[in-house]
C-alpha cells in the first residue's frame, strides 16, 4: 500500500505544481488584453448643431485634447470659438431668453485656449475645471468690427463617463456646466448696457461630449 501512495502523492504534487503553472502564465494574457488609452480628442454636440435660423446660431466649435495622468486624474487643453447674440448671463428658464429685446446691436466673437483637469468622484462620475481665457472681438449690425477685448471664462462641470462598444474607446459624458466670466474688460457700450441687466454667470447648462481615446 505504501509503494501505492508514494507515486499517487507525487501525481497528486506534479498537477497540483502544473495547474499554478498555468495560471501564472494565462494571468498575464488577460491583463493584456485590457485597453488603457492615455489621450482623447472629445467635443460637444453644439459644434454639430450650427444650423437653424442665422440670428440665433452661435457658430460654436470646440475641441478638448486630455492626456489621463492617473486611474483618476486627467489634464487637457481646450480650444473654442462662438458667436453670440445676446448677453451670456440670460439664464435657459429666464423669460427673457431668446427674447429679441435683448439681443446685441451686432455680435461679439469668442475665441480661447485653455487648460482643464478631470478627476474622477465614483465609477463613471466626474468633475472637471475649466479655465479659458479668451480674445473678443465686437461687431456691429454691419458685421463691422468695432472693438476688441478679454475675457476669462471658467466652467464647472458634473458629468458621467459612459464608454461605447466592448472596448470602451469611443465615449459619450453628459454633463451640467455652471460658468463663470470674472474678467470682461473693454466692452463696447451698447454690449454693456445689455451685459450689465444680468449676472456674470450661467447656472445649470445642460451639455454632452463625444468622444475618442488612442
Amino acid at each position: 500500500m505504501r509503494k501505492l501512495l508514494l507515486p499517487l502523492l507525487l501525481i497528486l504534487g506534479l498537477q497540483q505544481g502544473y495547474c499554478q503553472d498555468d495560471r501564472l502564465t494565462t494571468a498575464p494574457l488577460v491583463q493584456e488584453e485590457k485597453h488603457e488609452y492615455k489621450y482623447s480628442v472629445l467635443t460637444t454636440w453644439l459644434t454639430f448643431s450650427n444650423f437653424g435660423d442665422p440670428e440665433t446660431n452661435t457658430s460654436h466649435y470646440e475641441i478638448r485634447l486630455a492626456y489621463q495622468l492617473t486611474s483618476k486624474d486627467q489634464i487637457g487643453v481646450k480650444l473654442t470659438t462662438w458667436k453670440l447674440f445676446a448677453p451670456l448671463g440670460i439664464d435657459i428658464w429666464d423669460s427673457d431668453f431668446l427674447d429679441r429685446e435683448f439681443f446685441f446691436p451686432g455680435r461679439l466673437r469668442e475665441t480661447g485656449l485653455g487648460v482643464t483637469y478631470q478627476r474622477k468622484l465614483w465609477k463613471g462620475l466626474f468633475a472637471t475645471l475649466e479655465i479659458l481665457p479668451q480674445y473678443t472681438s465686437y461687431l456691429d449690425e454691419n458685421e463691422q468690427k468695432i472693438g476688441n477685448g478679454f475675457k476669462l471664462y471658467n466652467s464647472y462641470h458634473l458629468g458621467y463617463h459612459i464608454p461605447l462598444f466592448k472596448k470602451g474607446r469611443f465615449y459619450v459624458e453628459p454633463q451640467l456646466h455652471v460658468n463663470h466670466w470674472p474678467i470682461n474688460t473693454n466692452v463696447p457700450e451698447d454690449f454693456r448696457t445689455l451685459e450689465d441687466m444680468w449676472d456674470n454667470y450661467f447656472l445649470i447648462e445642460p451639455n454632452i461630449y463625444f468622444g475618442i481615446k488612442f
